[in-house]
């Protein structure tokens, strides 16, 4: 059985940091591309950032781009988002997502809430 849990969310203040991490079980971690998506409320789920299997790229939204990192441990099987001068517009339920090919596989999510 395949099980993605998020954690770090939390409320923090605008310009703040937070750190998430998604640790992956019951599949080949190494196998998957592993991202992050976020879901506003009232709105769509949208894409935050993407690392491949290995590592060595990674992609992001125009939104955070500067603002997060995106990195994984394979000898963990976890995968984190670092995000710094974080901004109200971030608040939201972040999902971590692993893909490869047609198959996915997403977390529960965790919440993060800037307050201004």
């Amino acid at each position: 059985q395949v099980q993605l849990v998020e954690s770090g969310g939390g409320l923090v203040q605008a310009g703040g940091p937070l750190r998430l991490s998604c640790a992956a079980s019951g599949l080949s971690f190494s196998l998957y591309a592993m991202a992050w998506f976020r879901q506003a409320p009232g709105k769509e789920r949208e894409f935050v950032a993407e690392v491949n299997w290995i590592g060595d790229r990674k992609t992001y939204a125009d939104s955070v781009k500067g603002r997060f990192t995106i990195s994984r441990d394979n000898t963990k099987n976890t995968v984190y988002l670092q995000m710094n001068s974080l901004k109200p517009e971030d608040t939201g339920v972040y999902s971590c997502n692993a893909n490869r090919g047609p198959v996915n596989y997403w977390g529960q999510g965790t919440q993060v809430t800037v307050s201004s």
